[in-house]
Formats: structure tokens, sequence, C-alpha cells
């Protein structure tokens, strides 16, 4: 058998026997990966390392070409690029097709010349997000809070309960590794990111993030776990004016505050907790010790940061889209090569395997590393250290002795009766109440007396008759729910829509309606705090005000009605006004001045 030093031309490998040993559960891991190793081509090697998009065909086939997000057919990554891991996209009608795809998928995967099975990603899909750039809605899966809503809730042990649900229904469907937790700490009130953070506390998100992560993979990484890549080494909250580095103008980080470090400390609670991978973000950092390039592309931060300082050794694997442009939904998409934009894209490549990195999100060009190796810009010793972590994490998963899932198994878990009441006895948990008036008569407004006159907007009237009378207008009413998402500022770009971004104001037309109603009927307004609302406006002329993080109007109106207490405390400040906003120093927590509701805010009954 060749050493991985000495890599079998491709034409070689077709007529070489294989030998299977690498197949023989009862060797060692390290053997295991060593054997395999050995018998690789370089192509086979260089596919390993690309980790993109991919999407299930209809009816749970696999998938041709998707002109929508630019990605090849499934042959042509499986047998053309030779690729071996992806992130699904898209949400699923069943856990049966699913599961189908998933086996046709590793089917596909064992009829190649070393049968070495696919590693299937997810970004979040337990939750109310719908953003093709980072969480799907939870379709099939158990519904929960979104991660903000897990820190508003609080406790390590429903946080730990949510990742062993979460691992159950991926392990049933074929996902084996989790684009999460997100553990960036919300800092910057603009940032459109910070719904799937666990906020602004250090603390609190690193004693969160931990237990997400034990959930997720168990004591160590087997054959039962879910492996989590945690985000975004070494921490994407402090962004200039809140704005996201998906985009050229949300591309630089900033420290104002010299706080740098203070975005450590939830990694090194994830290190604690052994996450087996780490994506770092996309920005670059300005005005600190490191270079300013983008963090998948920082050698002081990888190598320098990660890899020696904290000494971790599992796989780094960049964020989406770091070489190469693209397009997305009709529209050009450039790479994110944020401090490098005037390298190649061979140049680019070269750079981020020299940071340290052993993976590229989002990126299928292996043609590129081949040619890269055999120029001797890199070495193929430094290709084989990174296969070997992919390889390892492969064989840590158990996928080399079980590919396939059991359908009939994935039916039975996914969104079963037990793991959907956990979920929604989450969103209830996570309802924040931050205001709650007393009536003339001296009685507060919540909790609400069933069969009272309600009418609603933002809540399905028929879910709403469960409660009360629903009536057509205000004046029937003897109160009014509203619920209201919090502002952003539309773009010009479609896809960059999907990123809420920009003022954290209500528009005049949104704060003068829900005042008209409050002047006619005493008006409770929830509001989604997928980031913190200005609330200003309106706190002094509305009965109540509740916030949730990804809760069904049922949640909403079990608590509003008394039926569930709330729970929810802010897991990050509510700002008073825009100017206090732009004040605040983006790497601090805590640093807007005269904050309408501070962390831990939140009333019970």
């Amino acid at each position: 058998m060749p050493e991985s030093s000495e890599t079998m031309t491709a034409d070689a490998a077709a007529s070489a026997p294989i030998d299977p040993s690498f197949r023989d559960a009862s060797l060692p891991i390290d053997e295991r990966v060593e054997r395999l190793l050995g018998q690789m081509t370089l192509e086979e090697k260089a596919g390993l390392f690309f980790q993109t998009m991919i999407t299930m065909g209809e009816d749970g086939q696999l998938a041709g070409a998707d002109a929508t997000f630019g990605l090849p057919s499934t042959d042509d990554y499986i047998n053309g690029l030779q690729m071996t891991h992806f992130n699904l996209l898209g949400s699923a009608p069943s856990a049966e097709l699913m599961a189908e795809w998933h086996n046709r998928l590793q089917g596909l995967a064992a009829k190649t010349r070393l049968g070495i099975p696919v590693t299937l990603s997810s970004d979040p899909r337990h939750s109310f997000s719908d953003n093709p750039g980072v969480a799907m809605n939870a379709g099939p899966f158990s519904e929960w809070p979104e991660t903000l809503g897990l820190a508003a809730i609080g406790d390590t042990e429903l946080v730990e309960r949510f990742g062993d649900i979460a691992r159950q229904e991926y392990l049933a469907v074929g996902l084996r590794v989790a684009l999460h937790p997100q553990i960036d700490l919300a800092t910057e009130p603009r940032w459109s990111r910070q719904v799937n953070t666990f906020g602004e506390s250090a603390e609190l998100s690193g004693a969160l993030g931990a237990a997400y992560i034990r959930g997720f993979q168990g004591p160590e990484i087997g054959p039962e776990s879910v492996s989590t890549m945690t985000k975004h080494f070494p921490g994407g909250g402090p962004q200039k004016d809140g704005e996201d580095p998906h985009f050229a103008h949300g591309r630089e980080q900033v420290y104002p505050g010299d706080n740098f470090e203070h975005h450590l400390k939830p990694f090194e609670d994830a290190f604690e907790a052994g996450t087996s991978q780490i994506m770092p973000y996309y920005g670059m950092p300005i005005g600190t010790e490191y270079e300013e390039v983008g963090f998948g592309f920082n050698k002081s931060v990888i190598t320098g940061l990660l890899r020696e300082r904290y000494k971790f050794d599992g796989i780094v694997c960049t964020d989406w889209g770091l070489i190469t442009d693209a397009e997305i939904m009709g529209q050009p998409f450039p790479a994110r090569a944020w401090g490098v934009e005037h390298l190649s894209p061979r140049e680019r490549m070269v750079k981020v395997l020299e940071a340290g990195a052993d993976q590229f999100g989002g990126e299928d060009v292996p043609e590129l590393l081949i040619e890269i190796v055999r120029s001797g810009d890199v070495s193929e010793a430094r290709i084989d250290e990174s296969a070997r972590r992919l390889l390892r994490e492969k064989f840590r998963l158990g996928l080399f002795d079980a590919p396939l899932v059991d359908v009939a198994n994935a039916v039975r878990t996914v969104g079963n009766e037990e793991f959907r009441a956990a979920g929604a006895a989450a969103q209830r948990a996570a309802i924040t109440v931050l205001t709650n008036s007393t009536s003339d008569a001296g009685a507060p407004t919540l909790p609400l007396a069933r069969g009272i006159r309600v009418y609603v907007e933002g809540v399905d009237a028929e879910v709403a008759a469960g409660y009360g009378t629903v009536v057509g207008t205000p004046a029937e009413a003897d109160v009014a729910i509203v619920r209201l998402q919090a502002p952003f500022t539309p773009r010009e770009n479609h896809f960059e829509n999907f990123f809420h971004q920009g003022s954290l104001d209500f528009d005049a037309e949104t704060v003068n309606h829900v005042r008209a109603l409050a002047a006619v009927v005493p008006t409770v307004v929830d509001v989604f705090l997928d980031r913190p609302a200005i609330l200003t406006p309106i706190v002094g002329d509305v009965a109540a005000i509740v916030g949730n993080f990804g809760a069904s109007g049922a949640a909403l109106l079990d608590v509003l009605f008394g039926e569930f207490t709330p729970r929810g405390k802010l897991p990050m400040e509510l700002p008073s006004s825009m100017a206090a906003v732009e004040a605040n120093r983006p790497d601090v927590p805590f640093d807007t001045k005269d904050p309408l509701f501070r962390f831990g805010h939140g009333l019970s009954y």
C-alpha cells in the first residue's frame, strides 16, 4: 500500500487493487485513516476539502443542477468533483423523504472507487427562521424558539435537552454536522445575525453554548453524535455600523473599546465542552494586533490564536464563499475575500491553507487545489494534514461502518409528539413580558381573562377564538392584541433582505397605528425581537408589551391568557433611541446609554 506522501495517480489508481482494511472497525481510527489516506489519489484528497450546498430533488430523488444557487447536479458533485461533504439547503416536506434522499446520496458515494461516505451538514432548522444564507425553518422537525429565545430562558439543562432532541432528529435523517451553535456576542444592536446568538452576555453565551454542544455531541464524538461547527471564531459581533460581512459594506469588525479578548470568552467554554469543528467569520479585524484580512485568511487568528494558544486540533472550515465569485438568485455575489480582494482565487486558496484552515465552505473547485499542489505552491504533506482531520471525523461518526439511516426510525423520531411538546413549551417559556400596566380598577392588564372580546392583528383569528370572542373592530373589543416584527431597513439586493440590518426605529405609520389602537382599546403589543427594537415611541401608550423569539400564535396566547407563566428575561438590552445605538461601541456589551430595558429584564405573574 503506498504511503500518503507517494500519492498514486488517477490512472494508476484505476488499475490498482484496493486494500479494504480501512473498513475494519476493530482497528484504531488513526490506523484506519492512514490505510485509507495511503490509497487516495490527489483528486480524491482534494474532494475532501470542499463543503458546499446541496439540494434534494423532487420526492427525495437526487437533484439535478440548481440554477437559483448555481449548484451542479449531485452526480457531478460525487463522481465528477469527488466531493464528500455537503450542506443541505432548504426545508423538506417530510422526514421520510429526507431519509430516503440521504440513503440515495450515500448509495451514490458507495459506488465511487473507495466508497468514501458523505458527511452531511445543516444550518439551524428547528425554529422560525427562513434565511437560505444562515438558517432554515423547521419543516418536519420540532419547532423551538430561536437561539436568542433559548438565551431568554437561560436554562443550561433546557438547552442541553434541546441539543439532544435536535441531535436525535438530525441523526435520524443523516445530518451529521451542525453548522452551529453561533456564540458571537450581540454587542452591536443593528447586526442582523444576533437572532442566532445567545445574546449580549459572554458568561451566558458561554454557558449555554457549552450546553448546546454537549447536547449535540455527547461526552465525545461517536456514532450517535452530531458534530458541532461552532462559529464564528474569534467572535463576529463587533460589526462596523452593524452591517453584516456577507456583503462588502459590512466587511470591517471594529474594536473602539479595545475589547477583542472579551469576545473569545464563549469560545473558551466551547473548547472545554469539546466542540469538534470551528468556523471563522467573514469579517476583517481593524485596529488590532491581528492581520487586517478576513478571519478565514488570517494566520495570526487561525494558527496563532486558535491552533497555538487554544490548542485546537479539530476541523476548521471557512465560512461560505471566500474564494470564487458566484451568482445567487440572479444577482452577482462576489467572494467574501475581505482584505485580499486583489488576490486571485488561486492565491486566496493558498492563503487560507497557510492560515491553517482545513476546508473551504461554499466552494466546489477541487481542480484549483489540485493545480496548487502540483505546481508546488502547497505541499502534499500540508494537504495530508487536513485530510487526516477530515477523514478522522468520518470514522469517529461511524459513517464508514453504518452510512445509511433507518427510514422508519426517521418517521418515528423527527417531529414526534414528545419533541414537539418540548419545543412548544420552550416557545412559551421564552416569551418576555416587558411592561404590564395597571388599569383604572387597579388590576394589571396581563394575564387576560378567558372569554373577553378580542381584536387581533397578526394573530390567526381561529386560534384566538379558542381564548375569547374575536371581533372585527377595536371599538367592539375589550382588548387588542397586535403582533409586530422588529424593524429593519430594506435593501435593494433581494438576498440581502434576508438579513435584517439598519434602523431599529419603527416607521411613523406603524407607531401611529399602534397609538390609534391604544386610544380606542387597551392594546397588548407582541414584538418578534430578532433584533432589539426601539419601543420608546409606544411604551407609554399601550397596556402591555411582550417580546417573543419565535413563538406560534397559540404559544403567545397561552402566556397572555395566563395558561403558562412567563419566564423570559431579555438576553440583550433594548435601546431607548437610535442616537444611543449609533454612539454604542460595537465591541462592548451593555453600552447603549440609558437603555429602555436592560439585560435580564422580564416580568412575571
